[in-house]
């Protein structure tokens, strides 16, 4: 186990049914709003003011950006420690997508790095495989491509290069937000505190300091982008060259998000979701609503391009219901015409047909695909909520991990003590009581009505919702639900909550409101009280957290985790450069990455045979013989198994999602120890492997030789012998 120690020393645009409700915030956001010199305004001031706004978000990126980057060298003193324990420090699967960007790097040249990628054989032992088509590792070969290019081999080290790349990601990802909340408020000061918050909240809204390659740590600036872009899309008085201008930013930054994360199709269906339902309640017109779904299906399209054809996108939900939902849209002309009562009635068959239109195009296209890719994440959603089996291994395998769990309530009081929970639920509350008032409005307002009736009707309106508020407020709902699900994807929700918050604190017409309670409302004081709440916010933070953060910068630690680090030099100087390794998906994926020996499998899960395949080397940690097991081993070309201390014996987990619990109820074994089991579980007639093997008797001498072992590792190299000659060992053993 690692250890960290101490050191020693819209113009031209249909108005949307619904959006003429705007009046007021369009009237607020003109005083410092980003657009505003795109609009024609080139004063000196709104330069000026602009220009600081701009200068502000860079330099709060790249504040987050070293702030990251200096808790990353804190941590493991990366800077001083050797090769392999640099390595090493990428754990489980960011170790497996590091190693290619490295074995890009060794290539002789971009071509056989690609043809090597292209026609893997190392990463799946006895299988060769198309690593661009199966992974989302693009980004390596970009960088590795990049690194080879730049002149800077002689200054920066690949790895370095690799982890600025990732952690000047992060200073992306800030400005995303802080320009989707300048967006949404029509103050740069709303960005500033959304930027603050989302660096003083960094244990709920990023990991990247010690997971670098995971995938989210990629994609999330992407879709943070994104989202930036399509609240800018959706703003009215846009010309036809900037609404052209944006779609093609909405399409290049959908398309990074999709090439770089393999679960891009679930988040991008939450987001088509939130579409169809601004669509059903007229906060869209057909042609934004059109756009945003085929923005979404482009990029998807370009991916399974670049990926070799992946079935898995083209199986995806998300393409389906797209698919679904405009063809029907089409179909139902008069869907938003009658009165209240009767366009929700219409309103849910459209639903009902949509949905079941969408399930039958996803069957079928998986059918013709043969596609089974993605069964483990379905399996895992049935098992969550108790629709599906709960002795599936892979299932059981994300149900006992804590990130796949519900979301903490203590994740809810850090956020609060940093006060940001509490404008942000009641932003939350103040807007979904709007969106409610909006859409009865649209859903019982005849289609058609005459302009004067609508402007109208609008200055009646104390409160209007435009259509780029009530996305990012759909937005922050559904990934919040997601978020409360499974914890592992708050890092989706929290960051684009810091920006609903700021929007909170610095929307005009709250502040309007309340100052004409008070009968003060003046437009000097409206300013000022606008721009003091944001920064008087600002300031108690700095005083709060500062001298935290100065302590926490200041903690120094090392890398250390000895047992590894010999356990990868011992792989290195005494086992043949095309041995085999099995183990499991964590450690191999390191030793792929510090040996570059073959695998028989790998933390990447997307894929049924792997799977299965997994499960199988896994019985290593399951009661089986050890002719099973060296069957096993020898089906998948083992020459070497790593059996590891802390699954033998683990006591991590509860009993019930230890792994060789999960082992156990998946061969219909007793689980160990004091507790229930089911009734249909029997006793298992052979001991456990990973801990009868370390007898040493007849029956596993024969067939096992053990090469290696220290505190944490036992290593054992698979003899090869035919099974005949194996059993007849094994019987004289027992008759001795």
């Amino acid at each position: 186990m690692t250890a960290l120690r101490h050191r020693k020393g819209s113009k031209g645009k249909e108005p949307p049914l619904g959006a003429e409700f705007q009046s007021q915030q369009s009237n607020c956001c003109a005083d410092d709003h980003p657009e505003k010199i795109l609009h024609g305004d080139w004063s000196w001031g709104a330069i000026i003011w602009t220009s600081v706004g701009w200068s502000v978000s860079v330099g709060l990126g790249l504040l987050c950006c070293i702030y990251m980057a200096t808790l990353h060298e804190n941590d493991l003193w990366f800077s001083n420690i050797k090769e392999v324990e640099r390595e090493i420090s990428f754990r489980t699967e960011c170790g497996l997508y590091y190693s290619y960007y490295k074995q890009m790097l060794q290539a002789p040249s971009i071509q056989a790095g690609l043809s090597n990628l292209i026609h893997d054989n190392l990463t799946e032992s006895k299988r060769t495989i198309n690593l661009l088509q199966r992974m989302n590792i693009y980004q390596e070969v970009f960088l590795s491509v990049l690194y080879r290019l730049l002149p800077i081999q002689l200054y920066l080290e690949p790895v370095y290069f690799y982890i600025y790349t990732v952690f000047s990601l992060q200073a992306v990802y800030v400005i995303a937000l802080y320009l989707t909340a300048w967006l949404l408020s029509g103050s740069w000061l709303a960005g500033m505190l959304a930027g603050v918050w989302y660096i003083l909240n960094r244990v709920d809204t990023t990991r990247v300091e010690f997971t670098i390659s995971l995938r989210e740590n990629w994609s999330l600036p992407f879709l943070a982008l994104q989202v930036a872009a399509i609240t800018c899309y959706l703003r009215p008085q846009l010309t036809a060259l900037q609404q052209k201008v944006i779609v093609w930013l909405m399409y290049v930054t959908t398309f990074c998000f999709c090439l770089t994360w393999q679960f891009n199709q679930f988040i991008l269906l939450v987001q088509a979701l939130i579409i169809y339902a601004l669509d059903c309640v007229d906060f869209l017109t057909t042609t934004q609503v059109t756009t945003l779904y085929l923005v979404q299906v482009s990029s998807l399209l370009s991916v399974w391009l670049l990926q070799f054809c992946n079935s898995m996108i083209l199986g995806s939900l998300v393409l389906s219901f797209i698919v679904a939902a405009l063809f029907i849209k089409h179909c139902q002309s008069g869907l938003k015409t009658g009165s209240l009562l009767v366009r929700l009635g219409k309103l849910l068959l459209h639903s009902a047909l949509v949905l079941l239109l969408t399930v039958t195009i996803n069957y079928l296209a998986k059918k013709a695909l043969q596609l089974r890719s993605d069964e483990h994440i379905f399996k895992f959603i049935k098992s969550k909520f108790a629709m599906g089996p709960t002795r599936d291994f892979d299932a059981n395998l994300y149900l006992c991990e804590e990130a796949f769990g519900l979301l903490p309530l203590d994740t809810l009081e850090r956020l609060a003590g940093t006060l940001l929970l509490y404008p942000y639920i009641l932003t939350l509350l103040l807007l979904s009581g709007v969106f409610a008032s909006a859409a009865l409005h649209n859903l019982s307002r005849p289609k058609g009505g005459s302009a004067e009736e609508r402007k109208g009707t609008a200055e009646g309106r104390v409160v209007a919702l435009r259509p780029d508020v009530a996305y990012n407020l759909l937005h922050t709902l559904f990934y919040g639900l997601l978020a409360f699900s499974t914890m592992r994807m708050k890092y989706i929700w929290t960051g684009h909550m810091c920006a609903v918050a700021a929007y909170g604190v610095c929307r005009k017409e709250v502040w309007t409101v309340l100052l004409s309670t008070l009968g003060c409302n003046s437009k000097v004081l409206l300013r000022l009280v606008r721009h003091a709440v944001p920064l008087l916010m600002i300031g108690c933070l700095y005083y709060k957290f500062w001298p935290k953060l100065m302590e926490e910068l200041s903690e120094l630690r090392e890398f250390y985790d000895p047992d590894t680090v010999e356990l990868m030099t011992w792989i290195s100087t005494k086992t043949p450069k095309r041995a085999v390794f099995a183990g499991s998906m964590q450690l191999l994926a390191g030793i792929k990455l510090c040996t570059g020996r073959v695998l028989t499998n790998h933390p990447h899960y997307e894929d049924k045979d792997l799977r299965e395949r997994t499960k199988q080397v896994y019985q290593v940690y399951a009661r089986q013989s050890p002719e099973e097991v060296y069957d096993i081993l020898r089906a998948v070309g083992a020459d070497y198994v790593v059996l590891e201390n802390s699954i033998c014996y683990e006591r991590r987990h509860r009993r019930g999602c230890r792994l060789r619990d999960l082992l156990d109820l998946a061969n219909g074994h007793i689980m160990d120890g004091p507790g229930e089991n089911d009734p249909d579980l029997v006793p298992a007639s052979h001991p456990r492997f990973c801990e009868a093997i370390k007898t040493d008797t007849g029956a596993y001498r024969a067939l096992f030789t053990r090469t290696f072992q220290n505190k944490t590792f036992h290593v054992y190299r698979v003899k090869k012998k035919h099974k005949k000659s194996a059993k007849s060992a094994s019987e004289s053993s027992v008759t001795q």
